[in-house]
């Protein structure tokens, strides 16, 4: 049992903290700057939509109102087999010049969508969004800045989840998405980063190659593919986009489930990312796939505190017990308020995020695909 403690221990304590200080130790020994230069290459923004009529047509004033040179900044839009006012919202932009819409009467999900805006992409530069977040007007610029380096082949931005006003979150998702930018930062400054942020990447048009059908993490999914073609994948944390910290917490499960079947749908699609074909292939693991064993190693790190009659292991199963204890009365909205309040929402957000993983390896296991929905 103190083999299945310790083991589970380690695996915790790497997922959450060794990674991100193997990385601090590699950006600090071996840095690898990006070379910066204003540029101005032709841009095609893509964005693929479905029944998203309450956010579309802000959105797309968002776009048009970009910080960029309009005859160099063309917008692909694709309706996926909308059934709401998406398609109306989208004729009135018909004649824009600036503008592409493709309306398929059927729904084939997000990756088919992306397959048929790529056919109609016209600028050197190809930058992902979409409907629901907010892009401040200079991001773009800043975003593209990257591209002048010619190591660099696939760019992200940065979600911020808040509001521009007031500031980012720093309770729940908000703080956990916070840890995960610090991450990727520490990526980006040795080397590439592992994924992209879906609401604003960038990628040079002859590096992108077709998504399978339907691939969950296409924001995983193009810059592995751009890392395994010898460029760079790099995280622009100035380049920001803004959505809110909470959509219901419903909804925000369901989509971490989504993100965490992808994960399992990305080894399926391409299993080099597990071998020397792939030149992440530690980074890969350590921030992909290790986050689906965590679950385990939690209830493994539990079981044998049970069994362990050592005063070290009746404290970890008393500290444990707490956390969770913690988590509970979080979700049963019991604590609110106070430092007890902010500790008992992020244990609660970390008992959600690791139950998200639980259902994803339960949905890999019977086969169930997570479809892909507004």
């Amino acid at each position: 049992m103190r083999w299945i403690f310790w083991g589970a221990t380690l695996v915790i304590a790497y997922t959450y903290l060794g990674y991100a200080g193997w990385l601090w130790v590699r950006a600090q020994l071996s840095p690898w700057p990006v070379r910066r230069a204003p540029e101005e290459p032709g841009v095609s923004v893509v964005m693929v939509v479905r029944n998203e009529e309450q956010v579309l047509e802000s959105k797309l004033r968002n776009l048009l109102d970009l910080d960029y040179p309009p005859e160099s900044c063309q917008i692909v839009v694709v309706s996926d087999g909308s059934t709401d006012r998406t398609e109306a919202i989208l004729r009135q932009h018909l004649h824009n010049p600036r503008m592409h819409v493709v309306m398929n009467q059927l729904s084939r999900g997000k990756a088919s969508g992306l397959n048929d805006a790529l056919e109609w992409v016209q600028g050197e530069i190809v930058v992902f969004t979409d409907a629901r977040q907010k892009i401040e007007p200079g991001a773009l610029r800043i975003l593209l800045e990257n591209f002048a380096d010619p190591e660099v082949g696939c760019v992200s931005g940065e979600l911020m989840l808040g509001d521009p006003g007031a500031g980012e979150t720093r309770q729940g998702m908000g703080l956990y998405w916070r840890i995960e930018k610090y991450i990727r930062e520490l990526e980006a400054a040795s080397g590439s980063v592992v994924g992209a942020t879906g609401a604003l990447y960038a990628v040079r048009r002859g590096l992108l190659t077709g998504l399978p059908e339907g691939t969950i993490l296409d924001d995983v999914y193009i810059p592995l593919q751009v890392v395994r073609q010898g460029r760079r994948v790099v995280f622009e944390p100035r380049a920001r986009a803004w959505d809110s910290p909470d959509l219901g917490g419903g909804l925000e499960f369901a989509r971490k489930v989504r993100t965490l079947s992808g994960n399992y749908q990305l080894v399926q699609l391409m299993p080099w990312v597990l071998s020397g074909q792939n030149p992440v292939l530690l980074r890969f693991v350590s921030h992909k796939l290790l986050r689906l064993v965590v679950p385990f190693a939690l209830a493994a790190m539990l079981i044998s505190s049970l069994w362990l009659r050592a005063p070290l292991y009746r404290m970890a199963l008393v500290l444990q017990l707490a956390f969770y204890g913690l988590a509970l009365l979080a979700l049963a909205r019991l604590l609110k308020a106070g430092i007890l309040g902010r500790a008992a929402d992020v244990a609660a957000t970390f008992v959600l995020l690791n139950t998200a993983a639980v259902i994803a390896f339960a949905n890999f296991v019977v086969g169930r695909k997570a479809a892909w929905s507004r």
